[in-house]
Order: structure tokens, then C-alpha cells, then sequence
């Protein structure tokens, strides 16, 4: 997301290297290349326009202090103008009400509504422990109903079954009551879309949101849209008091424009992040994290804690023991290190999270390591005895070629696999002997393009 972005906003620092301070002329010459950034990711004209504004009037005659060089200090600047477009702090969901506590969902056709009904129906259930019901509203579109049954069954979380011949208003009134007397902390509600805002879709998210009250009214929105995404969120922003947006699909091609236009033109913050189809890819929207990532900077702190959510503490004190010991490091090891990698969304998730710099040289390495090219790795593995799993130096020649028949893949390949294991088992020796030096001229070999 947003990629063009920062790679713009990566040279206008470049470009401001060794002058003493920021003077009008060098900051309307990289404000130009900031404006065709943000228009080419989709940013809205209005927005932009006010941004650039906002942006020149705090750094015009900035003095640069300390060690900060002009381009620095500029960035700093558009970092927190970044914050401040997105909503500043993050903002949670505000629950603290009389349960259930009733969120309602709205958007267009395609959103993913649904999708993220599922996703922040398990959020709840495994973060905040909430009892959590779920129930569609939409009964024009074939088998939605249905999809939502399947999507909270999956998630975990309870589903309300409901006719498609009757009335949304009433199938939220039942819903609610239903909810009140099995003692339901949260009622998600699942609303219905269509393809284009129209007169009978407002008319009607407006008497379902004056028959439930919600505690939160959300209004999802898909980030591939680009402008539309704008004045979809102007009509809703207009129909309904919006107290939160969800942003969906970010992980796609979406030039994630949306993401700094929807804040400013619904006036309600963004929440949440849908990220893939999987319904743990729902983060939280941190914007002072965001623009950091935009800037390059990457999302450590998200980073450790998608890490913290996904990964098996016993497993982790377990693996750190054998490198440690230097000791028993075997290709089990290394097919759940790859699990817990797909767990927390695959390479590229992680590396968006990662900084510039170093995340340019991972992505070197992602070229050779990519999503698809390690569902092979664990088709290869799955293919291999428990015992050329404990101790990969028996696999021999005859081994190799019934390993590549049974995971469909070549000889070749197999070997990449054991030379790459071969490698961060060495690797692993390293670590626990303390060898920091030694470590990362392993790594070097490991990824390419590292210095």
C-alpha cells in the first residue's frame, strides 16, 4: 500500500541533502513531488490541496536543529500532518454500554461487510472476551444469509438465523431482543448493499440505525475504490451519525488513497484495517503508525504485537532453547517457523511492516521466498518421513526423488530447500554461540543484496 508514496517521499529527502535550511523555494520544489504522490494514490484533490497547505506553513523557515538535515526536518513535519489527516490517536470502540452492544455495519455492495463482520466478531471474542451474536440484514442478495452463517461459524462467534422473507426492521428488533435474552455481549449487524448509493438503500440504513440505537456505526469501505471511496463515505457520512470507518482490502493493488481522504471528508476516524481473506487479518488503525509507515519508517511495534497474538509462546521458549543449545534444530522447526510467518499474513504483511531500508533488502530476498514459493517449501517437508525430518543429512539421492514425486515439485527444488536449511542451521550454531559478527555476514549470504 501506499508504495509509490514513500518511494516520492524517500528522494525528496535525497534532494534536500546538504542544504543548510528549508527555505521557500527547496520546499515548494518538493512539495510538487509530494502533490503527485498523493494524487496518484488516489488522495482526494480537496484533501491534498489542504495537506500541502497545512505542511508549507509549518516548515517554511524551519532551522534545522541539531543533526536533523533539511529533508529530515521536512519529513518530520509531513509525519505529523500525516497523523493529523488520518484522525491523530487511534481510536478504539466505544462498548461501555447497556448489552448488547450493537455495532452496525454499512457500504456498498462488495465492501466486504460481511468478511469483516466475521473478522471483528472473532477480534472481540479473542481479545476482549466478548460474547458476540451475528445477524444479516441483507435479504435481497441470493445466499447472504448464508455467507454470514458460514463466516461466523468460523469465527467463532454465534449466528442468528433469519427469513429472507422478512423485513430488515424486524429482523434487527428480533435480533436485539434475542440478544438481551441469551445474554449477548455484542450484536453485530450485517447490512445490506448495493452496487451504486441509491435513494431505498439510505432510506432504509436509516430506520435500521433509528430501530437499533447502535453503539457503533461503522461504515466499511473498500480501499481499491480510489475517488469513489470519497464520495461513498460523503453520502453515508450524510445519511448516518458514522462514529468509525473500516478500510478493507488494503493489502491488494489499492492505491490507498482512501485511507488519507475518508477521515477529513466522513469527519469519523478510522478504526480498523482489513487486511486478506483470513479472519485474523483485522488490525487496528493506528495513524501515527501508519504514517510512519508510509514514511519508510515501518510499524515495529505492530509488528511485535501481531507477533505477540499469533505466536505459541511454548513454542517460541521451546525453539530459543534449542538455539541456545546449538542443538536439535531440525526441518520441524523449521516448517512451524513458516507457519507462524503465514500466521501472522504471509512475507509481504510482515515486510510491510518492516523499515525502508531494511525491508528493501528483504524484499530481495522475498523475489526468491515469496507467499507461493513457501506453500511449495511446506509441500516438500510434508512430503518427507519423520526421520529425514529429525535428520536431514540421510536424505540421499533415491530419498530426493520420492520426496519430489510426493510434493509434486523437482529434484531441484528439494535441493534449494535442504541448501537453504543447511544454511540457517549454521546459522542458528551462530546465534548460540554469541557470534553477532558472524551472524549477520550469514545473513548477508542469506539474503541477497545485503552489504
Amino acid at each position: 500500500m501506499l508504495d509509490n508514496l514513500t518511494q516520492r517521499l524517500t528522494r525528496v529527502v535525497k534532494t534536500l541533502r546538504g542544504q543548510a535550511r528549508l527555505t521557500e523555494a527547496n520546499i515548494d520544489e518538493a512539495l510538487r513531488d509530494v502533490r503527485l504522490a498523493l494524487l496518484e494514490a488516489d488522495v482526494s484533490l480537496p484533501v491534498v490541496k489542504d495537506f500541502l497547505q497545512r505542511v508549507r506553513e509549518q516548515a517554511l523557515g524551519q532551522q534545522v536543529i541539531g543533526s536533523l538535515t533539511p529533508g529530515q526536518a521536512l519529513i518530520g513535519v509531513v509525519h505529523d500532518e500525516l497523523v493529523r489527516l488520518m484522525g491523530g490517536e487511534a481510536a478504539g470502540l466505544n462498548l461501555a454500554v447497556q448489552p448488547p452492544a450493537v455495532i452496525l455495519l454499512a457500504g456498498l455492495q462488495g465492501a466486504g461487510k460481511t468478511t469483516t463482520a466475521g473478522k471483528l466478531g472473532k477480534l472481540l471474542r479473542e481479545t476482549e472476551k466478548k460474547k458476540v451474536l451475528a445477524v444479516s440484514c441483507d435479504v435481497y442478495r441470493p445466499a447472504a444469509i448464508e455467507q454470514l452463517r458460514q463466516v461466523a461459524a468460523q469465527a467463532g462467534i454465534e449466528f442468528l438465523p433469519t427469513d429472507p422473507n422478512d423485513k430488515p426492521v424486524d429482523i434487527v428488533r428480533h435480533a436485539t431482543d434475542y440478544a438481551r435474552r441469551h445474554y449477548i455481549d455484542v450484536l453485530i449487524v450485517d447490512t445490506a448493499g448495493r452496487l451504486a448509493v441509491d435513494v431505498d438503500m439510505m432510506d432504509e440504513i436509516r430506520a435500521l440505525h433509528g430501530a437499533l440505537h447502535p453503539a457503533e456505526t461503522l461504515f466499511v469501505v473498500d480501499a481499491m475504490l480510489g475517488q469513489d471511496a470519497v464520495n461513498t463515505a460523503r453520502a453515508f457520512a450524510e445519511a448516518l451519525p458514522l462514529t468509525g470507518v473500516i478500510l478493507t482490502k488494503l493489502d491488494g493493488d489499492a492505491r490507498g488513497g482512501a485511507a488519507l481522504s475518508v477521515r477529513q471528508v466522513t469527519g469519523a476516524p478510522l478504526k480498523f484495517a482489513g487486511i486478506g481473506e483470513k479472519l485474523g487479518g483485522l488490525e487496528a488503525f493506528h495513524p501515527r503508525r501508519m504514517a510512519s509507515r508510509i514514511l519508510g519508517m515501518g510499524d515495529i511495534v505492530g509488528l511485535v504485537e501481531e507477533a505477540r497474538r499469533t505466536v505459541d509462546e511454548g513454542q517460541a521458549k521451546a525453539l530459543a532453547q534449542k538455539i541456545k543449545s546449538g542443538k536439535g534444530f531440525d526441518l520441524n522447526d523449521f516448517l512451524e517457523q513458516i507457519a507462524q510467518v503465514r500466521k501472522m499474513g504471509g512475507l509481504s504483511a510482515l515486510l510491510d511492516k518492516l523499515p525502508a531500508g531494511l525491508a528493501q533488502a528483504a524484499q530481495q530476498a522475498q523475489g526468491q521466498v515469496d507467499d507461493r514459493t513457501t506453500r511449495r517449501i511446506q509441500g516438500i517437508i510434508h512430503a518427507m518421513t519423520p526421520a529425514e525430518r529429525a535428520r536431514p543429512e540421510i536424505i540421499k539421492a533415491s530419498r530426493k526423488r520420492r520426496i519430489a514425486l510426493g510434493s509434486g515439485v523437482s529434484v531441484q527444488e528439494v535441493n534449494r530447500l535442504l541448501n537453504q536449511f543447511e544454511q540457517t542451521q549454521k546459522l542458528m550454531k551462530q546465534m548460540s554461540r554469541g557470534g553477532a559478527q558472524k551472524m549477520l555476514r550469514g545473513l548477508r549470504g542469506m539474503l541477497p543484496g545485503m552489504r
